[in-house]
């Protein structure tokens, strides 16, 4: 057999394991092998788990079985079998264009220009044009396969050269997708793109956040929307389109019957630009998912858009979290929720809504059938916002996502809530994140948890819950068959905490994640959750760094995890 020398190496701080398969003479007389080099390569752009090979070349018709494996922070152990087949002509290749993307592949340095022309066409369907990847050559011989197009800013010299290409690709009868995000193209570049678009017939995705566009690249963009009609998706979050552009936007929107997506975010769009788009809503649209988040947008604005809201049949999306709607925005919303049939997801953190509209939402939640997603994280609701949700909660049968994390609710608003759980069947996601409910609030959601038999996903990080929290969940945890994730994640929670939740574990058969990271668990918490893991068969991801954990404790959940083969698995020494 080959032999195998092990090598390990860091490379831009992920460690990756390299193998390399040395063939012995005697394989070199029977198959006229040469040396064959398998190494994982990485760039930063790419995850942890994403595997590359780079492979020199040898004689001709050499057949070998090779794995190559890598250990990263978040991916203990990944084994990849590949069968290689080395030539001089291209058969390697084909090889692996059939099991790796060419961007990846294309983004290693050490793979040479040559190569990448000669992968199969059907890796060119997506490409990504950077300065280490494919050269703009390439992209422009084989412009008649690519689908999908994403443009680095720092791929080219001059804007000039950018234009170029994006107008070259757009010309073809392929392309479907291209992103041009933070390259500064401006109002300028957008004029360019509105006139392509124009006569572009195949173009659904257009990604251009980040971009220095202003008021008349919007008014240019908006006059080609009038005419396209194949465009789906634009995202122009990021940039500088004012109310002048949201109303340029507006009027294309009444004309395009294409559009289903829409990104404004972070455009300095105020309750000018908001009341016009809400003019365009009130209108027959394909738009199903618009993104307002962080401008301008107070009550007046929010009042526009829900007041459209009411005989809108299209959008089933609206994010305008970081706006500032206030309570007055609150109440609107109260009335659109009576009669609106079509919304399915509202977003609207961080929008200064404090326990009188947290009380018009709830009596709108009370009778709407529709929504199932509902966020109102880092509001200031309070105790009786919360009260008044939870009366909400007894009654709705839709809602299956609720954020209200950092809102100010503490152990009162959570007893509220706890109670609504007992009778609630379906909400499954539940953010109280941040909200201080203290042990006596764990204690109540514990009592909940015994009886729902929704909720699968529970966090409850940052909320000063210490050991008799944890144990009053660990309780809840021994007979809870749904909850699958639950995020302990900066508590007060030490070794007796930690021994409670491990003796959960044991019987325990749902729960697939648990964060426990940053409270004050010792060796001897650390110690617990490993016998604990020994005989647990369903925790598939345990997070237990930020603690005061030392070696005895560091040792025990290694050798536990020889037994349990758990797929991710955190662990930092803080002590």
């Amino acid at each position: 057999m080959p032999k195998i020398s092990n090598k390990q190496r860091e490379l831009k701080d992920i460690e990756f394991l390299i193998l390399k398969h040395s063939i012995d003479n005697d394989y070199e007389a029977e198959e006229e092998a040469m040396l064959l080099y398998i190494m994982a390569i990485s760039t930063s752009s790419l995850r942890g788990s994403t595997i590359l090979l780079y492979l020199e070349a040898g004689s001709p018709g050499v057949k070998r079985d090779a794995t190559v494996f890598c250990t990263t922070s978040d991916n203990p152990g990944f084994g990849l079998d590949v069968l290689v087949v080395l030539d001089r002509s291209r058969g390697i290749r084909s090889r692996i264009a059939s099991s790796l993307d060419l961007n990846d592949l294309a983004t290693c340095a050490r793979v040479s220009q040559d190569w990448n022309d000669s992968f199969t066409p059907a890796l060119y369907v997506s490409v990504v044009l950077s300065e280490q990847g494919l050269s703009m050559e390439s992209v422009e011989r084989n412009k008649h396969l690519i689908q999908s197009l994403k443009i680095a800013c720092t791929v080219y010299e001059e804007p000039s050269e950018r234009d170029e290409i994006v107008l070259s690709v757009m010309d073809n009868s392929t392309l479907t997708t291209l992103d041009l995000s933070y390259n500064s193209i401006g109002d300028c570049g957008a004029e360019a793109l509105s006139e392509a678009l124009k006569t572009n017939l195949t173009l659904t995705t257009l990604l251009i956040f980040g971009n220095e566009i202003e008021p008349n690249g919007a008014q240019a963009l908006s006059e080609a929307l009038k005419s396209n009609s194949t465009l789906t998706t634009l995202t122009l979050d990021y940039n500088s389109i004012g109310d002048n552009g949201a109303q340029a936007l507006s009027e294309a929107l009444k004309a395009n019957s294409a559009l289903t997506t829409l990104g404004l975010s972070n455009n300095s769009i105020g309750d000018n630009g908001a009341q016009a788009l809400s003019e365009a809503l009130k209108t027959k649209l394909a738009l199903t998912a618009l993104d307002l988040s962080t401008n301008s947008i107070g009550d007046n604005g929010a009042q526009a858009l829900f007041e459209a809201l009411k005989t809108n049949s299209s959008l089933t999306t609206l994010d305008l979290s970081y706006n500032s709607i206030g309570d007055n925005g609150a109440e609107a919303l109260f009335e659109t929720l009576k009669t609106n049939l079509t919304l399915t997801t509202l977003l609207i953190f961080g929008n200064e809504i404090e326990p009188n509209g947290a009380q018009a939402l709830s009596e709108a939640l009370k009778s709407n059938s529709t929504l199932t997603t509902l966020t109102l994280d880092y509001n200031s609701i309070g105790d009786n916002g919360a009260q008044a949700l939870s009366e909400a909660l007894k009654a709705n049968s839709a809602l299956t996502t609720l954020g209200l994390s950092n809102n100010s609710i503490g152990d009162n608003g959570a007893q509220a809530l706890s109670e609504a759980l007992k009778t609630n069947s379906t909400l499954t996601t539940l953010n109280l994140s941040y909200i201080s409910i203290g042990d006596n609030g764990a204690q109540a959601l514990s009592e909940a948890l015994k009886i729902n038999l929704a909720l699968t996903a529970l966090d409850l990080s940052n909320n000063s819950i210490g050991d008799n929290g944890a144990c009053a969940l660990s309780e809840a945890l021994k007979t809870s068959s749904t909850l699958t994730t639950l995020s302990l994640w900066k508590n007060s929670i030490g070794d007796n905490g930690a021994k409670a939740l491990s003796e959960a574990l044991k019987t325990n058969l749902a729960l697939t994640t648990l964060s426990l990271s940053n409270n004050s668990i010792g060796d001897n918490g650390a110690c617990a959750l490993s016998e604990a893991l020994k005989t647990n068969s369903t925790l598939t991801t345990l997070i237990v760094d930020g603690n005061q954990t030392g070696p005895i404790g560091a040792q025990a959940l290694s050798e536990a995890l020889k037994t349990n083969p758990m797929s991710r698995f955190r662990l930092v020494n803080h002590r």
